[in-house]
């Protein structure tokens, strides 16, 4: 019953907060003229998923839960003459709650992406091209239910792409693809326990016996916190309406590093389809999928002397997640 109450209360605030949104309009003085175009172009989107089931004396069973993701993505571009600098600025975050057991992260993601281009004449949709993303989490993330070892945090790990290219930018098809045979990605790992461990492809700790002890370690050199590589980068975006008010949506990221292990790639791939209900109600399926021969799964292991538990690399993986979301949408200048 706690859980239904809180959802009730959750949807009464985004009710009665749109309702006391308001509309501000400006008019102009009879001898005012109006400003210039802006060479900038905006657009804000805002959204909050929300699923919920309730158990209440149901004789077949069952767990409530409720699950939150909020999502954010601001763009900004800038256009004059053979000129465009596109910018853009996403936002995730996601909680899950079961009865019988702790607030559990399902999201967490904070990425910023900025390309600047130049091309020759308007009529041609290829631009020289510098890029910049970063990528990084909000909050502590672990391998649950333990909840005692944090796997990884914010800026551990945050990754950074930096290079120079080759773009086409298709308006009229919604698609971008971009082309770097010069790029340089650096890995973050700014926590010094999660460096040590030689986590997210960082150099580990260098450890010695202890000769008090030989059952302990001394450290001898502290891990590295910075990781950086210098290869080549695909990436591609892809936006159409295949039915009426369905969009299909792709994000696609093809890296690999010229001196270590060429040809191994690492993949990130993000693909949506939404539902468009209205203005404001939006239901969207997605399937997020990311392999990194750096990013080393882990797992619990219970020393059966003492009881305590430890986590041990298992290994590169590939990793899947796949979400299902009815929510609000709400975009604006």
């Amino acid at each position: 019953m706690k859980l239904l109450r809180s959802t009730l209360l959750l949807l009464l605030l985004l009710c009665t907060s749109h309702n006391f949104a308001q509309i501000i309009q400006t008019t102009l003085a009879p001898n005012e003229t109006p400003p210039p175009p802006s060479n900038w172009t905006k657009k804000n989107q805002l959204g909050f998923d929300i699923s919920e089931i309730a158990f209440v004396n149901w004789s077949a069973g069952g767990t409530s839960s409720i699950s939150g993701l909020f999502k954010g993505e601001f763009n900004r571009t800038y256009v004059i003459g053979n000129h465009k600098w596109v910018n853009e600025l996403i936002v995730k975050y996601g909680l899950n709650k079961q009865d019988g057991t702790e607030l559990r992260k399902t999201d967490d993601a904070l990425m910023l992406n900025s390309t600047y281009g130049f091309r020759k004449d308007t009529a041609s949709n290829w631009y020289y091209s510098a890029k910049f993303n970063f990528n990084t989490q909000f909050t502590n993330g672990y391998n649950y239910p333990n909840r005692d070892i944090a796997i990884s945090k914010p800026f551990a790990p945050a990754y950074v792409f930096l290079g120079a290219g080759a773009e086409n930018s298709n308006k009229k098809k919604n698609r971008v693809f971009y082309f770097s045979p010069i790029t340089l990605k650096t890995t973050l790992v700014l926590d010094q326990d999660l460096a040590n461990q030689g986590s997210f492809g960082v150099k580990k700790a260098i450890y010695a016996p202890d000769p008090m002890d030989p059952n302990s370690q001394i450290l001898i050199e502290n891990g590295q916190k910075i990781k950086a590589e210098f290869g080549i980068l695909l990436t591609g975006y892809m936006k159409n309406e295949i039915y009426k008010n369905i969009f299909y949506e792709n994000r696609l990221s093809l890296y690999t590093d010229y001196l270590n292990k060429f040809g191994n790639v690492d993949i990130d791939y993000d693909t949506r389809l939404d539902l468009v209900v209205n203005a404001y109600v939006k239901a969207n399926i997605g399937i997020h999928l990311v392999y990194d021969d750096d990013i080393k799964t882990k797992k619990d292991v219970i020393d059966p002397t003492t009881g305590s538990t430890s986590q041990v690399n298992n290994g590169p993986r590939a990793q899947l997640r796949q979400v299902l979301g009815v929510g609000l949408v709400y975009a604006f200048q």
